[in-house]
């Protein structure tokens, strides 16, 4: 049965909810609700007057105020401004908890996961929510792809929605009979306090490399920014370390310093849930999860011997990675061996996540949303290590973002025996000034790319290029349906675009397959992809 919350409007006073505030023009605030959008404001809600970084809440406070919001949420005393004000240090956090009080505190009710990580966080999340609801353990998910109260999802806007709208879908969960829920947690969405007052049972961190250098300067204040989700792990709660990730595994000291239980995972090396691979195809790999340490002791996972074999249909190394951290989380939250067995086992896709497009031809071809130089060097190196023949890399760069990433880019993408370079999300830059920072990046020598600034044309050289044997990775954009050129938003989804040009190259083999298991000892480069659509 869904959990009882309050009845909206729920009246929130500040001076009790932040009792360092002070108050300027009154000697208290009661509001129902709170926004940081000067034209959404009613009268009983307060205004957060957030200094951003392209602009700042403040300019917008007089127009709130003549909007008629009852009071302004700031860090210093506006003059001159006719309304009740509350003056906190941090606005982004004030707001974050009025948000969840206003919401009836649906944090209270839900286990909650927090996932982090350059890399990783959303098929990890998608992991820990089918190993949930698996073992009726109803979950609600916030991240890259949807948000979902546990009934109805949503396409999502941002990674990690802004504080209102993460409370009110929090809510959503619960009143859906939802008692878990995963969350990815950004970067941006950490620095900027997004979920302050969030109560996490456990922490997540996948890998810590680089990423959105154009808004962290650099690496220190990017690991800085990931650490911050150690703030909202809850006592008896737990952080979740990537071991085989350096940047990771600095954070291991810092979880330890804060108190904090911490559970290790990895492939290469001795952790609290480890993985022996058995066997690695292009459809998926088979994996023996052994658990030890604090887990193994726990009741919900003191299976027999602390150990099962797993198959999942995602293929790479980095997807059993995501599986044993997926896995963690989800044994503390109390879930058995045999649930991530079968929660892992039953997740059939992660859209545009190594999402396989088969019309079939005779090679697989690949959708994946890896954008970061890490990232692309791991699924390519997966594939290649999978593929008989040569794989083809299908890439660009996104523009108005961290140009430092380029030519990292490019380095990644040699890994690839072919590499096809084109636009991203270009924006309001030249795609051919991109490309050609990209292209800066190959190592010397490197002359196996093209050079296509239309994706739709790059693709189409892609899938004419590609032998039986070979392998195409289209990467950057995964789930996306839209490419931004210039300000426009021009429908543009990979997974639809590369779909229309197989059909039409190959029209009398359209007819899709399933997987089949691989058996224990059998090469795992035999076999073609054999995988159909994600569902």
């Amino acid at each position: 049965m869904p959990l009882s919350l309050p009845d909206l409007p729920s009246p929130v006073s500040l001076r009790r909810l932040l009792p360092d505030a002070s108050f300027v023009g009154c000697g208290e605030v009661i509001v129902n609700d709170a926004t940081d959008d000067s034209r959404m404001v009613t009268e009983d809600s307060v205004f957060a007057a957030i200094c951003g970084t392209k602009i700042d809440g403040r300019e917008f406070a007089a127009d709130a105020v003549a909007n008629g919001c009852s009071a302004v949420l700031t860090d210093r005393p506006l003059p001159n401004l006719q309304a009740p004000q509350c003056v906190v240090p941090n606005v982004r956090a004030a707001y974050s908890k009025i948000c969840n009080a206003v919401s009836g505190k649906p944090t209270s009710r839900l286990k909650i996961a927090g996932v982090t990580g350059t890399n990783g966080k959303t098929t990890t999340a998608w992991m820990l929510r089918s190993i949930l609801n698996d073992s009726d353990r109803p979950c609600g998910l916030l991240g890259t792809i949807e948000y979902s109260d546990g009934n109805i999802a949503s396409p999502a806007s941002l990674t990690t929605p802004g504080p209102r709208s993460v409370f009110q879908w929090f809510r959503r969960m619960v009143e859906n009979g939802c008692r878990h829920a995963a969350i990815e947690l950004s970067s941006h969405a950490l620095s900027q306090d997004r979920i302050a007052g969030t109560p996490l049972a456990a922490a997540i961190i996948t890998n810590v490399t680089q990423d959105h250098f154009d808004y962290h300067s650099d690496f220190a204040t990017y690991l800085a920014a990931k650490s911050k989700i150690l703030d909202y792990v809850v006592e008896g709660g737990i952080v979740v370390i990537n071991l085989d990730d350096p940047g990771s595994a600095q954070l291991r000291d810092k979880a330890y310093a804060a108190g904090h239980q911490v559970v290790t995972f990895s492939i290469s090396q001795s952790a609290d849930v480890r993985a022996e691979i058995l066997d690695e195809r292009v459809n998926g790999s088979r994996f023996q999860l052994a658990v030890s340490g604090p887990l193994a002791n726990a009741e919900a996972a003191a299976d027999a011997d602390s150990q099962v074999e797993i198959s999942i249909v995602l293929p790479g190394r980095h997807n059993v990675l995501n599986s044993l951290g997926a896995a963690a989380a989800a044994l503390h939250m109390g879930a058995s061996l045999a649930d991530v067995q079968r929660g892992l086992e039953n997740l059939s896709c992660v859209p545009g996540r190594l999402e396989p497009i088969d019309c079939g031809q005779p090679f697989p071809v690949f959708v994946d949303y890896a954008h970061t130089d890490d990232a692309l060097q791991r699924v390519v190196d997966s594939l290649k290590s999978l593929t008989p023949g040569r794989v083809l890399c299908v890439f660009g760069a996104g523009g108005d973002r961290d140009r430092s990433k380029r030519p990292l880019l490019g380095k990644a993408a040699a890994h690839a025996d072919f590499a096809i370079v084109t636009s991203d999300n270009p924006r309001t830059e030249v795609p051919l000034g991109i490309i050609e920072e990209v292209v800066a990046g190959f190592p010397p020598g490197f002359s196996n790319f093209h050079v296509e600034p239309d994706r739709r044309r790059a693709i189409e050289f892609a899938l004419a290029e590609a032998q039986p044997g070979d392998c195409v990775l289209i990467a950057g954009k995964g789930h996306e349906s839209e490419q931004v050129i210039g300000t426009e938003r021009l429908a543009f989804d990979d997974r639809l675009v590369t779909r229309e040009i197989l059909e039409r190259r190959h029209p009398q083999q359209e007819t899709k397959h399933s997987v089949t298991s691989p058996s224990r000892g059998e090469r795992s480069r035999s076999q073609p992809h054999v995988r159909g659509e994600c569902s």
